[in-house]
């Protein structure tokens, strides 16, 4: 089949005396936020483009239709699709949601306490079925405090533009006007007489904070609250003793909050603590005490306390521990549970209020888990949480914990319809030293019949951006690789918070080449030490892992048999550069300013992916991308396409499939989400054979 080509139009850009040949920037075009809300507006030359490369990638796929229907069933097999929530009981209703067998999205139900009437409040399947659209996300579905009223947002083009829309739980008909371009998130007022949501701006940012009086059919709504920083979003929340509610602004580095009491009838938001650049602090309330989780004077994190927020005295209640994350709080009346993380594993501690002591709550033996805790209710006065954990080889189990006790009895387990035996793996913690002699921590899960004498494929996946911590948690999507012979690794890479705030910073700025070098780093050791070979290896990563996936193919392509790149961050000089772009100057604390500072225009030209692509064999590589992505446009990995099949001196695969009905997180529904990961793993085993 003919290979798609492009048409090239030569831009010289320009910037710091530096300049540099864009054979494809004519892609872009000026109204893109458009494109995204309409795909119509798509030029038709580019249109045509995505298609043929579509095209281009199912044919290359066509031998493993069957193997991606396998491969969907198989997935599909191992979900319990006629599954139940655990319920949450507020005051007057206990709620929970199911799936079905046969539906794509979830159904939430309530009944009545110490009642068995079930009544389903909410039924995605039959929504999306209403409104007749292709793509369909929630962004938030909320039940107000007098358990009359739905609120929920919706997203039916991928570009995470949310409409919110209030209906009466009882006659199921709407009784406000619809709220469109929000950010999706909705939060009651306590008289149930208000929403508080935010707005995005036509930037795709969320700058301003509205009050909206339920059954206001045309009147505009109120602002209560608008940032003035373009850098910075807005989000507003409910603290734990439903007394305050709390504005936060912030962008990636820094953050301000704001506060007003729940009963002010004009809501007249207060500055707590100035922003200062580089601190990020958190403010919740709870029995007359405020609590506040910052990084203040400790990188990475701690807990003050302070009895008051007109006069305050912030005291340490939990202090700081290097290289330990320290988490939020969570109340209840007797007791205060809280996480911390060290070395990519979390640990749950739990503090007696009565006494002042604090026990770790350790609720199993194996040494790579991932714990967690959730309320089972509404009333704080009790003893009893749900406490759960997964590792990668053991299904999510939940069990009712007794604080007081200390007592468990197991209320959920992760079903496998299909079967699995935990024994038939082993996951493995080790550590590798980087580049610079850094430790880094990688998590390893294979099934217990691979060998490890180097001649296993194995599928490396990695992320490290925006502090966001990769967690050896249980997939039963993975099985599907491993089962047949691949090792999954997961490298804790710089860039993520797996060891606190400083493995964040020395993972991005101008220490962004960390990240990169970081997993190159894990893919030698796990040659030298046989877990695999040279040309054997599959790297993965999605949006800014698909930055990282990009980087490290340019720098050492040789490791690698094939690459798999997530709506790819791939042309980050170009967005950087950019600041009408939704997330760009947002992000300026985490990749720096291009335009502003030559140090960090340098340095992002160093390694951005499409800048550096070079003449020279490249590993196999599946691209996906969506065309109502706002985070990464698909410019980006339609451009980084085209100039790797100019450049590339060898035959393999370049495969680039776009998804025209779906934004960042890609097609909506599990089906849908099932079918892109069968695609992914297809591609996988296809080149696993070739090699």
């Amino acid at each position: 089949m003919k290979v798609p080509q492009l048409r090239k139009k030569s831009e010289i850009k320009s910037c710091h005396n530096v300049t540099w040949e864009d054979n494809y920037s004519w892609i872009h075009q000026k109204d893109i936020l458009e494109v995204l809300k309409d795909k119509n507006k798509l030029n038709s030359e580019v249109k045509r483009y995505l298609e043929q490369e579509n095209s281009f990638a199912d044919y290359h796929l066509k031998d493993t239709r069957d193997l991606q229907k396998k491969l969907f069933d198989e997935i599909k097999g191992r979900i319990k699709l006629d599954d139940e929530s655990l319920p949450y009981k507020d005051h007057t209703y206990e709620y929970w949601t199911k799936t079905t067998t046969k539906g794509n999205y979830s159904i939430k139900l309530r009944k009545k306490n110490n009642t068995n009437k079930v009544e389903e409040i909410w039924n995605g399947d039959k929504e999306k079925e209403k409104l007749g659209v292709e793509y369909f996300g929630v962004g938030d579905l909320e039940v107000s405090h007098n358990d009359k009223l739905l609120g929920y947002s919706l997203d039916t083009k991928g570009s995470e533009y949310y409409t919110i829309f209030i209906k009466d739980i009882s006659t199921n008909k709407t009784i406000t006007k619809e709220i469109p371009d929000t950010s999706g998130s909705i939060t009651f007022s306590l008289d149930d007489k208000y929403i508080f949501y935010s707005k995005l701006d036509k930037n795709h940012r969320a700058r301003q904070i509205f009050r909206h009086r339920i059954g206001n059919l045309d009147d505009g709504d109120e602002l209560i609250f608008e940032e003035k920083s373009e850098a910075f979003t807005v989000s507003i929340s409910l603290s734990s003793d439903e007394k305050y509610y709390f504005i936060s602004t912030s962008d990636h580095n820094t953050s301000e909050q704001y506060y007003f009491k729940v009963e002010e009838k004009k809501p007249n938001p207060k500055l707590i603590l100035k922003r200062e650049k580089g601190i990020l602090y958190s403010i919740n309330s709870w029995d007359k005490k405020f609590y506040n989780h910052t990084n203040k004077g400790a990188e990475d994190f701690k807990i003050d306390i302070s009895n008051s927020l007109e006069k305050q005295n912030w005291q340490t209640f939990i202090p700081a521990k290097n290289e330990v994350l320290i988490g939020g709080c969570i109340f209840l009346k007797n007791w205060i549970i809280r996480s911390e993380t060290s070395n990519a594993l979390d640990k749950l501690f739990v503090r007696n209020i009565s006494n002042n002591i604090e026990e770790e709550l350790v609720i199993s033996d194996e040494i790579v888990c991932v714990p967690n805790i959730s309320l089972r209710q509404k009333d704080k006065n009790t003893d009893e949480i749900y406490v759960g954990y997964s590792s990668p080889k053991t299904p999510s189990r939940v069990y009712l914990y007794n604080l007081a006790q200390k007592s468990k009895k197991l209320v959920k387990e992760q079903e496998i319809p299909s079967g699995h035996n935990s024994n038939n793996y082993i996951v493995e913690r080790v550590d590798f030293k980087s580049h610079d002699g850094r430790i880094v921590p990688l998590t390893i899960t294979r099934h217990k019949k691979t060998k490890l004498d180097g001649s296993a494929n194995l599928l490396l996946y990695g992320y490290g951006s925006y502090g966001s911590s990769m967690s050896p948690n249980f997939s039963t999507i993975r099985l599907s690789l491993i089962d047949r012979n691949i090792i999954w690794a997961t490298a804790h890479i710089r860039g993520g918070m797996e060891k606190g705030m400083k493995w964040w910073k020395e993972g991005k700025l101008t220490n962004k080449k960390n990240t990169f070098k970081d997993y190159i780093s894990a893919a030698k050791y796990l040659i030298d030490n046989k877990y695999s070979s040279k040309g054997k290896i599959i790297g993965m990563g999605g949006s800014a892992g698909g930055l990282l996936m990009g980087a490290v193919v340019n720098q050492a392509p040789e490791l690698f048999l094939g690459i798999i790149m997530a709506v790819p961050f791939v042309d980050s000089l170009t967005t950087n550069l950019d600041h009408s772009l939704p997330l760009t100057i947002g992000e300026f604390d985490e990749f720096g300013n291009a335009k502003e500072n030559k140090e960090h225009f340098d340095y992002i030209f160093s390694y951005a992916p499409y800048n550096n692509i070079k003449k020279m064999d490249y590993p196999h590589i599946l691209i996906t991308t969506s065309l109502s992505d706002n985070r990464v446009l698909f410019d980006e990995p339609t451009k980084f396409t085209a100039k790797l099949r100019d450049y590339k001196t060898d035959n393999n695969l370049l495969l680039l499939k776009t998804e025209m009905n779906a934004g960042h997180g890609g097609k909506s529904g599990r089906d849908g989400a099932i079918e892109e990961i069968a695609l992914d793993y297809a591609f996988a085993l296809k080149i696993s054979k070739k090699n």
